[in-house]
């Protein structure tokens, strides 16, 4: 369990290779993109120039602060690599880049995106479920995008298939400063065997 501050040095955003259908949704990413960079939290992502994805990375890069992007050579040219992060990995599969994200990060955050974002998420939720890693997870709820997730998530807990303690897994916020306050302030809920009967 945390009993202090996380320190977070370098954060992974997951979030979309498209814009959304909102303004607020790439504004939302700027602004949080700057927030990392004037706090000097390094950013680590999907490596992507386009979308969400790009947003917070030329936002971050902008201001000053350090990008770093892995992303599968097979989406090279799909999601079009950012060509100016500080430093850009090409690994060979969708698995080699998740695991180097969670790597090179202290925390994790969810900005608005699809499915791949959807997978990545609650696949760091799971490895701290089960105790893969003890790292903050965090959901930045722009213009209440994740509000159909989270109640999914409290069905999931309703129907006996997650415990209740799962809920202290991650925080929301609506606001970057507040999530980065909430990561920094996380302590690791004692959440028991998966596995028990209940």
């Amino acid at each position: 369990m945390n009993s202090g501050k996380t320190k977070l040095s370098r954060v992974c955003v997951f979030c979309g290779s498209r814009s959304g259908v909102r303004p607020e949704y790439a504004r939302t990413a700027v602004e949080f993109g700057e927030l990392l960079a004037t706090r000097g939290v390094g950013l680590v992502y999907g490596g992507a120039s386009v979308g969400v994805m790009g947003a917070v990375a030329d936002a971050t890069l902008a201001k000053g602060g350090e990008v770093f992007g892995i992303i599968p050579a097979w989406l090279d040219k799909k999601e079009i690599a950012h060509p100016n992060l500080t430093k850009l990995t090409v690994v060979e599969t969708m698995h080699e880049r998740k695991r180097l994200m969670g790597e090179e990060s202290s925390a994790f955050v969810a900005l608005p995106g699809g499915f791949g974002t959807y997978d990545e998420l609650f696949e760091v939720l799971t490895w701290a479920q089960i105790g893969l890693h003890h790292k903050p997870i965090g959901i930045l709820n722009t213009g209440g995008y994740f509000d159909p997730l989270l109640a999914l998530v409290d069905h999931t807990i309703a129907e006996g298939f997650a415990q209740e303690t799962n809920r202290a897994l991650f925080v929301v916020s609506n606001s970057g400063e507040g999530l980065l306050e909430a990561l920094a302030r996380f302590e690791e809920p004692t959440t028991g065997n998966k596995w028990e009967r209940t």
